[in-house]
């Protein structure tokens, strides 16, 4: 029998699917992105199908149960790899596979795994693997020790040798001071951190570790800081109107002033960008235009199509009949700029204010304004150079594209926004951050999940990660070499790693100030078996 016929004959109860091991916490901590087969519980009512399918499914509700049955189809796997035993020739190797469990043994058991081993195009032996998982507990002392996990790796491979290694993974809140307060980051940062020389569990990871930033993530909410509040704004904004442009349908913000669009497109006074003194000495610019101050006030006041319309029609009757001539800077490249240029000569083209266009001009309107108080904050901090800048700038390419050009700037400022106001990030690590986040947007598109890593020394974040909790921390013990090598990991994190069982918790439900008095953490061991074929 070949462990294709063995699947099938079980084609009622289970079925096989072929995954990015990515898509699956466990596999993506232990085994990144590599291809592998998911055994689990069938979902389909559909008879005499044989299951050896590659599906999507929901895992969630797709659970095995029967514990021996998980076993002997790791058997099988087993044997169907032995060239001494598989009656079929020449056999290749297979994916690794992975087994649901439901934690019904004894162990507590998630998941059953084995893959190949390979030496010299040959399967030389397999790795069997089994998970097992313990729900959320704030109870230090009921995690397993250093020692246990040495002894457990002993227990199986019998080592001469064992190598142990620490891994964290911290989420970074900074702080900096205005005008004698104090104000709190929302925007997290995300640090891992790696160690050899363990010595217990959950320490703090030493000042020699390897640290690597890896991602940002800002909530937008209204304890925001208020100068990634007005990016997140300005970033819907253009949004709406690109796909107004698009679709032929706006569905507009509320306004943020209370005076109407005309009247404020007619007062002389420019109030600023916004109150906080920190946005002002990072971001707000001395030197706007007029079409940039008119950009300022309509975006706080425009609510429909109307609106727009007859703030232009009030403009650009000015410049026709001479009423003003407003000065706009050299390279403004918008409709509107245009108009203000040919009104230096008295030869001003008729301009459309029906159809899509008022909506086109405004829009031009705040991109121009946009890339240049990016362009101005990046150079004047030498981080990039203007011809490093030229993709995100260009005004070759239609409007849609440069919005979403202009959307994976904001992405790129929010990041260096935090890390130099809040975490204090010194000039060589900033600039290498902003060339990397410009390098990779100039081929990748907007994602606001994507990893940006920078190495960086623990020493400059020390005074922040030596005062939280860890929201994943890991020890491996691992022995042999190569192929061969095996290994023991725990991992105690924040949340479950394993998403198709629903854990029982004994945490108690108590904050101090809103915060949790201890951390509370999931715990989940990895264990490896090395079965060699003759």
């Amino acid at each position: 029998m070949t462990l294709l016929h063995f699947f099938c004959s079980f084609q009622d109860e289970i079925q096989i699917l072929k995954v990015e091991g990515d898509r699956i916490p466990l596999l993506n901590l232990y085994r990144g992105n590599q291809t592998v087969f998911i055994c689990e519980k069938t979902v389909s009512d559909v008879q005499g199908v044989c299951c050896f399918t590659f599906l999507t499914v929901n895992y969630n509700q797709n659970v095995l149960f029967f514990f021996s049955f998980y076993r002997q189809l790791l058997s099988w796997y087993t044997l169907s790899q032995n060239a001494d035993v598989s009656a079929m020739d020449n056999n290749l190797a297979l994916l690794p596979l992975w087994v649901r469990c439901d934690m019904s043994d004894p162990a507590g058991t998630a998941w059953l795994g084995a893959e190949t081993i390979c030496m010299v195009n040959r399967v030389s032996g397999v790795k069997l693997y089994s998970v097992t998982c313990k729900g959320s507990t704030a109870d230090k002392t009921s995690l397993i020790t250093l020692d246990k996990l040495k002894q457990e790796h002993r227990r199986r491979h019998h080592p001469p040798s064992m190598v142990i290694k620490g891994s964290a993974r911290f989420n970074l809140f900074g702080s900096t001071v205005v005008e004698n307060t104090m104000i709190e980051s929302q925007s997290s940062v995300t640090v891992d951190f790696k160690w050899s020389h363990v010595e217990a569990i959950l320490e703090t990871p030493p000042l020699s570790s390897t640290a690597t930033l890896v991602s940002i993530s800002n909530s937008h909410s209204k304890h925001t800081p208020s100068y990634f509040r007005y990016l997140h704004f300005i970033s819907l904004l253009f949004q709406t109107l690109a796909d107004g442009l698009r679709t032929g349908e706006t569905e507009w913000m509320g306004p943020l002033e209370s005076t109407s669009a005309v009247n404020l497109t007619k007062t002389t006074k420019l109030n600023s960008e916004t109150d906080t003194p920190i946005f002002k000495s990072l971001l707000e610019r001395g030197d706007l235009d007029f079409v940039e101050q008119l950009w300022v006030r309509m975006r706080k006041s425009v609510t429909s199509y109307q609106d727009i319309g007859d703030c232009l029609k009030l403009v650009t009757d000015a410049f026709r009949y001479g009423d003003i001539k407003p000065w706009i800077h050299r390279d403004s490249s918008s409709s509107l700029s245009k108009l203000i240029l040919q009104s230096y000569h008295q030869q001003i083209d008729h301009v459309s204010l029906t159809g899509a266009n008022p909506v086109h001009m405004l829009l031009e309107m705040g991109l121009d304004k946009m890339r240049r108080d990016y362009m101005n904050y990046l150079i004047g901090e030498e981080l990039t150079t203007l011809n490093s800048l030229s993709y995100y700038l260009s005004t070759e390419v239609d409007l849609q594209e440069q919005v979403i050009r202009l959307r994976k700037l904001h992405h790129l400022l929010e990041i260096i926004l935090t890390c130099s106001a809040f975490l204090g990030f010194p000039y060589d690590r900033l600039f290498l951050l902003t060339q990397s986040c410009l390098q990779h947007y100039k081929t990748y598109p907007y994602d606001e999940e994507h990893e940006f890593k920078l190495q960086i020394k623990p020493a400059l974040i020390s005074h922040f990660y030596q005062k939280e909790h860890p929201i994943m921390w890991g020890v491996e013990v691992s022995s042999g070499h190569g192929p061969r090598e095996v290994r023991t990991y725990l991992q105690l994190s924040d949340r479950a790693l394993v998403d198709h069982v629903i854990f029982e918790t004994d945490c108690p439900d108590e904050t101090v100030n809103g915060e949790s008095v201890e951390p509370a953490f999931f715990s989940t061991m990895v264990c490896c078996s090395l079965v060699n074929f003759a």
